[in-house]
């Protein structure tokens, strides 16, 4: 496979096999991979789009990967680490990544499922006895994994350093009643989620979610990415710069209890309590490249390949998340969602994404600012993007909806 790279060059000299990869004084660098052609014009309009972005201020710095059916053809990274601009964003620069944290949880679940360590459908309490109470008798799995479970927060008012004790903050959550009636509509557990699954891994297999993910995910695919942050990779982290919500936003019901408690405070990010824990709904750590190693396994579930460790998932199994759990106003964000299970799905023209992103068999899901990942197994594209300067968006950003509009513009298929 070759790769080609180049500075803000214009993009026909950039799809040259004597470009070189090395570094510009004004914004840093990218590259781009494919095997015996040169880079189509539609993906070098993902290029400048993305140049435009860094050099209009719309982007300081970000990471965008797209693999087609096993194959990264682009692999974009550039812009600055730092919101003043004046170092560059690298190849191996980490950024937080909020909620799309949440899809790597998820998959460890999916993989108990797989092994046949559990069922979707079997009771939390089956694992988790202490849960099964006031209420909550029923909840299955598969609430859990779809934000239907009743239990999208604390009653108490709870700290950001609570959280981070991951096992007595879910055993808070265990004693509680549910909020509404679970399987009936979807509260998104916007800071819960991971206890929630990482006591169900814990459970069943002795380990923390953080060392599950080690162990069984980003360790065998070789992905630079991490539940909690561990020291040495804390000055290759970049800070998410957020940007405030929007004016309009018109919450749900449930919104300060499930995404208010706790309220992030400035500087929580950088605490080392907080990057080293294992806040499995949204300390993770990656950037576009290793989470598109880790997602694309999803899109591609079942594949023949030579290479066992990178079959995560079986086919059926990964065909789950498309079971509909939920569909209406999300009694949290106030937007309309479909979830499937562990992930959102693209709806049928009714849910929030649907203006923006193409027609298919589609999961996804996204973080504070704008990351976001997409696994479409109708076309085995998977799509990840991450960045340091984020939105007021609820899902995606400006640039994220543009580069998806010419990455699928690239591949022929249309928004809608």
């Amino acid at each position: 496979m070759r790769e080609v790279g180049g500075t803000d060059a214009p993009a026909e000299a950039t799809a040259s096999s004597n470009a070189t990869v090395r570094p510009h004084k004004s914004f840093a660098f990218y590259k781009f991979v494919w095997r015996t052609r040169p880079l189509p014009p539609p993906f070098q309009k993902v290029q400048s789009l993305f140049q435009q972005f860094i050099s209009s201020s719309e982007e300081t710095g970000a990471s965008l990967t797209v693999n087609i059916d096993g194959e990264t053809v682009l692999d974009l990274w550039g812009g600055y680490f730092d919101a003043a601009r004046t170092k560059p964003w690298t190849e191996d620069t980490l950024v937080p990544l909020a909620s799309t944290t949440k899809m790597i949880s998820s998959l460890a679940v999916l993989m108990l499922v797989d092994s046949g360590a559990i069922s979707v459908h079997d009771k939390v309490s089956k694992y988790w006895p202490e849960f099964g109470t006031n209420g909550k008798e029923d909840v299955e799995i598969r609430h859990l994994l779809s934000h239907t479970s009743g239990v999208a927060g604390w009653d108490e008012k709870i700290t950001m350093d609570e959280i981070c004790d991951v096992v007595p903050s879910a055993a808070k959550l265990a004693t509680q009643a549910p909020w509404w009636p679970p399987g009936t509509a979807s509260a998104y557990h916007a800071w819960n989620f991971g206890h929630l699954l990482s006591e169900i891994v814990r459970r069943v297999t002795g380990m923390s979610l953080k060392q599950f993910i080690a162990e069984k995910i980003t360790g065998p695919l070789g992905a630079d990415l991490q539940l909690g942050l561990v020291e040495k990779d804390w000055s290759r982290t970049t800070e998410l710069i957020l940007a405030p919500p929007p004016a309009e936003s018109k919450p749900g019901p449930l919104f300060l209890k499930a995404i208010g408690n706790p309220m992030p405070t400035p500087g929580m990010g950088k605490t080392p309590a907080w990057r080293q824990g294992e806040i499995g709904a949204s300390n993770g750590y990656g950037n576009a490249r290793s989470l598109n190693t880790i997602l694309s396994t999803i899109t591609l579930a079942g594949r023949e390949s030579s290479d066992n460790s990178r079959q995560l998932l079986s086919k059926a199994t990964a065909e789950l998340i498309f079971e509909e759990q939920s569909r209406g106003i999300d009694l949290a964000i106030g937007m309309p969602i479909r979830f499937g299970i562990g992930y959102a799905l693209r709806g049928d023209g009714d849910t929030w994404v649907d203006e923006w992103m193409p027609e298919g068999k589609i999961a996804y899901w996204g973080g504070a600012g704008g990351s976001l990942g997409i696994m479409d197994f109708d076309r085995r594209v998977t799509i990840s993007y991450v960045m340091n300067k984020g939105s007021n968006s609820v899902i995606g950003n400006t640039a994220s909806k543009a580069y998806i509009a010419a990455i699928y513009e690239a591949l022929g298929a249309g928004g809608k």
